[in-house]
């Protein structure tokens, strides 16, 4: 028999000192076991030995009615199985009860994007200086590539293939991938190169650069983004998860294929 709280314990020591899990992956799975457990003894379960996969399911349903997210109860179960591997590798546990429990499906939101005209609009602009022109070659990336905010601005140089219509991005775990380039993306950042060549830190690596020649900051890209919609009247929130969904939309219209270019991963 092992209590919940011993149980916890013993598997946190072994992710930081064993695994050498980084102390964000350890906190969360800590406070997502502490949480299971917590369902489990206002249900009178003794211990994790204890715990059978009708009580899982039981404990996911309550905490998804509850208003625990899909994504989260996810990462819960992970949490959970990862932990009774644990229990079995050490005898402490023969069974993993959490094994068959899938997480809920939340109902999908209906996200807040601009219309067709509206994008049209944000991404069409004139060009009357370099950083103008920078701002429209990041914002037809986000939305053509649906990247995220800090894949954009960690892209180097050395990552752009242009000739094939192609960047490599890092994503979330340190996962690196190809990622396709329309010809208006191909384009915009074309023509932000040529200015690039004559400004400071032209020598920098990173391929979007500030006005002082180092690499642009995530927050200066969002309030530029947001300078550019309110110039051209857009009354709606505009950031870069709008271009995400707004691209994931406006294709959806079109009939296209959302099956990822890529697939990026938090590694554990």
């Amino acid at each position: 028999m092992i209590g919940f709280l011993e149980g916890i314990n013993q598997y946190v020591q072994e992710l930081e000192v064993a695994r050498r899990a980084s102390p964000h992956t350890v906190v969360n799975y800590a406070r997502d076991l502490k949480a299971v457990a917590s369902s489990a003894t206002h249900r009178d379960i003794a211990d994790w030995r204890s715990m059978t996969s009708h009580d899982i399911d039981a404990i996911v349903d309550q905490q998804h009615r509850e208003g625990i997210s899909g994504r989260s109860l996810a990462r819960r179960l992970s949490a959970v199985r990862g932990l009774y591997n644990f229990l079995i590798d050490n005898s402490l546990a023969s069974a993993n009860p959490a094994q068959d429990t899938l997480a809920p499906t939340d109902k999908p939101e209906v996200a807040a994007k601009c219309v067709p005209d509206e994008m049209n609009s944000l991404l069409t602009q004139t060009l009357s200086d370099p950083m103008t022109c920078r701002d429209l070659a990041m914002y037809e990336l986000l939305y053509s590539s649906k990247l995220r905010l800090a894949e954009l601005v960690n892209i180097d140089l050395v990552d752009l293939d242009l000739s094939v219509g192609q960047v490599r991005v890092t994503g979330k775990g340190g996962k690196v991938a190809d990622v396709p380039v329309g010809e208006q993306t191909v384009s915009a950042i074309n023509k932000w190169l040529g200015y690039r060549r004559s400004l400071p830190g032209a020598d920098e690596r990173a391929v979007f650069l500030s006005t002082r020649g180092k690499r642009i900051a995530p927050r200066t890209v969002q309030m530029r983004l947001k300078k550019l919609a309110e110039a051209q009247g857009l009354e709606r929130e505009c950031d870069s998860p709008t271009l995400q969904e707004t691209f994931t939309g406006h294709l959806l219209e079109c009939g296209g294929d959302l099956r990822p270019a890529r697939e990026f991963s938090t590694t554990f």
